[in-house]
């Protein structure tokens, strides 16, 4: 791929494959810092695009055990909140994804850069960390491998995620105007739990080294942050611009056996949240959210109930606490906010050691890892040492892995996973939102990792630094495993297991934190990214072709319902043909319900306050199978609504040329 000097976009990624090899290799030039202009108060832009993509996609998340998706159940998608002021411009991109990517940050800012004043250094990609989004994004082989059911990075999905992200990031800064922003804190209980209770116990820390069963649910990360912010309206008055929630939980809300693509919890909190907000003020916000420090921390859900059913009690108790505090801010805010905003690549083929911390010079992947996390256990092997959690080597620990067994031993595992195919490069992000510094790690955080993360730059700061709280985020800008704590690390769970560099990685990464922190404080703005970012990625391409044989788009079958379950609520379903999948535009809106209360008047439908259309959280699309002689696909309205006397019908929604299409009505 070109240099910066012949930047190619993003649609230019395709012709870089080497179909002979199999590989995508490019690169990356960032473009050097330039000075911009000093903005008097605060201007603020937000956009929102999906990010839906086609069934045929590997899910990231439960690795070999996830499943290739089918369809969707909530919509995945990105928002943008975009904040400029002083010399400072900022977008943090918030998606329903497993993680943030460095091919997506890196090409996402090439993109923009002729359009927009935002900087890479200032450019942000957070995440839900849902399980249940499409991987074969990310910037290393070996989690494009081991994140997902199936292998290989999709050029053309990365092509398409980075051209809809790109264009939500111009579409904010384009619209911005002057606005003012409120950062604040709540705590939640009851909604989440740690999963991994004996390494959070084992912490030096941690003073209460009890292990019952309703410790699990205090010992987490509580506090949900908040970015309110609002525009200035012409009476003086101000209008709900965009939300952004921080929150530790894990995307696991949903079963490792769903096969369609959906948000998990994520998607019942942000839609909670921006109900209440519609409904209190008159003005929906564009609302997303990015995970805080969730390793070792999961939703809370009954036994053996995982599902769309639970995932939407835990999210949407959740979005409601966010709502309150939305609520509260709207006396602090303020058009008086300070922004700063740096980047630092930390490249572990170079420099290993700072502050006398050093990590070794290869990853390793424990034995603890492939036995899978506490609610998604790989059967059989989540039982038999060294695999089983807790079991940790007890002789020859004074490696650079200490108590990790390393799987197929350290001589033998380099043959398999050579070292290129690892994450070698570190994106460590602060970013200045008022007296709030946002943290941005590649990795999943542990609890107690994040608080000494916090304290180590919050030391490193000082009292005088204008920063009242920092706040870390996961998975930001790639995803490079875990950081568990050193006494978490000694006793190998999954979190110990998957934490790649060994016991010092938690205070390695403080250390870059803290130091980074302290640079963006005293300048403003810090680029410190390598001079060129290079990529070598083993391709597969998932994401469907156009050009299927033309069908007759029709009906199948008469809607039918589905009686609820524990876990699943009930469902009204309706059947249709079409072309291939790759020929629709999963994207775009593709079905509603209408209602009628008699006579041959119809209006959408609404229940509960919220259309019923796929937007939200009422229907989902699913693909049944086909051939050249067409394919099935059903949609299904989710916990519908029953009057006396008013019938539906489903309405399929005209698409990628397909023509508009009803079912029968049903009561």
């Amino acid at each position: 791929m070109p240099d910066h000097d012949g930047a190619a976009p993003a649609a230019e990624l395709l012709p870089f494959i080497d179909l002979d090899r199999g590989r995508a290799a490019f690169s990356s030039r960032p473009r050097p810092l330039e000075p911009l202009d000093d903005v008097a108060g605060l201007l603020a832009g937000a956009a929102e695009v999906d990010l839906t993509p086609p069934p045929g996609l590997p899910k990231a998340g439960y690795s070999s055990n996830a499943n290739t998706g089918t369809g969707f159940r909530t919509r995945l998608r990105a928002r943008v909140l975009h904040l400029r002021s002083g010399t400072s411009s900022l977008a943090i991109v918030q998606c329903d994804l497993l993680g943030g990517s460095s091919v997506v940050q890196h090409l996402v800012a090439r993109a923009v850069e002729g359009t927009t004043d935002v900087p890479l250094a200032g450019l942000m990609i957070g995440a839900t960390h849902t399980h249940a989004g499409p991987g074969q994004f990310l910037g290393t082989n070996f989690y494009n491998r081991f994140a997902s059911n199936r292998s290989g990075f999709d050029p053309a999905w990365t092509a398409f995620l980075v051209e809809r992200i790109a264009g939500a990031v111009e579409s904010a800064v384009a619209t911005r105007r002057p606005a003012r922003m409120a950062v604040g804190s709540t705590e939640v209980w009851g909604l989440t739990r740690n999963r991994s209770m004996r390494p959070y116990v084992n912490n030096d820390d941690v003073e209460d080294k009890r292990t019952e069963p309703q410790r699990k649910f205090v010992s987490i990360n509580p506090e949900l942050h908040l970015v309110r912010v609002d525009t200035d309206a012409p009476d003086g008055g101000h209008t709900p611009l965009a939300a952004m929630v921080v929150f530790s939980v894990h995307g696991t809300g949903i079963s490792v056996h769903a096969p369609d693509y959906n948000a998990d919890l994520w998607a019942y909190l942000v839609g909670e949240l921006g109900h209440r907000v519609e409904r209190a003020t008159g003005t929906r916000p564009v609302v997303g959210a990015i995970e805080g420090t969730h390793a070792d921390v999961a939703p809370a859900l009954r036994p053996g109930a995982a599902g769309h059913v639970e995932a939407q009690r835990v999210g949407r108790a959740i979005g409601a606490e966010a709502a309150e505090l939305h609520d509260r801010l709207e006396a602090e805010l303020s058009s008086d906010v300070e922004l700063a905003s740096g980047l630092r690549e930390i490249d572990l083929g170079g420099d290993r050691t700072i502050a006398g911390v050093t990590l070794p010079r290869r990853p390793a992947v424990g034995a603890a890892l492939v036995a899978g996390a506490h609610e998604n256990y790989t059967p059989v092997l989540h039982r038999l040492p060294p695999f089983a959690a807790g079991h940790p080597k007890r002789r020859l620990t004074r490696g650079p892995q200490g108590a990790k067994w390393v799987i197929g031993s350290r001589f033998l595992q380099p043959i398999v996973l050579p070292l290129r195919d690892f994450p070698r490069v570190l994106p460590v992000q602060a970013l200045r939102l008022g007296d709030v510094l946002l943290v941005g790690m590649p990795f999943e955080v542990t609890t107690e990792s994040g608080r000494r993360m916090a304290r180590a730059v919050t030391e490193a700061t000082g009292a005088g630094s204008g920063i009242g709280k920092v706040v870390v985020s996961s998975v930001a800008n790639e995803y490079s495993g875990y950081v568990a704590t050193a006494e978490e690390y000694d006793l190998q769970f999954y979190e110990g297991g998957h934490t790649l560099y060994g016991p010092r990685t938690q205070a390695f990464l403080a250390a870059h934190a803290a130091t980074l922190a302290g640079d963006v404080l005293k300048e403003g703005t810090v680029s410190d990214c390598l001079p060129e970012r290079t990529w070598d990625l083993r391709v597969h391409r998932y994401l469907p072709r156009p050009g299927s044989p033309a069908v007759e788009r029709r009906v199948l079958a008469q809607p039918t319902f589905t009686d609820p379950t524990r876990d699943q609520d009930g469902s009204w379903r309706f059947e249709w043909a079409d072309v291939a999948p790759g020929d629709l535009h999963w994207h775009e809106p593709m079905a509603r319900v209408e209602q009628s209360d008699g006579g041959d008047v119809w209006q959408d439908a609404v229940h509960q306050g919220r259309r019923v259309d796929d937007q939200g959280w009422s229907l989902g699309v699913t693909h049944l199978g086909g051939d050249d002689r067409g394919h099935r696909y059903e949609v299904r309205w989710h916990d519908p609504a029953f009057r006396a006397g008013r019938r539906h019908r489903f309405v399929l929604l005209a698409n990628a040329g397909r023509p508009e299409l009803r079912s029968a009505p049903f009561d």
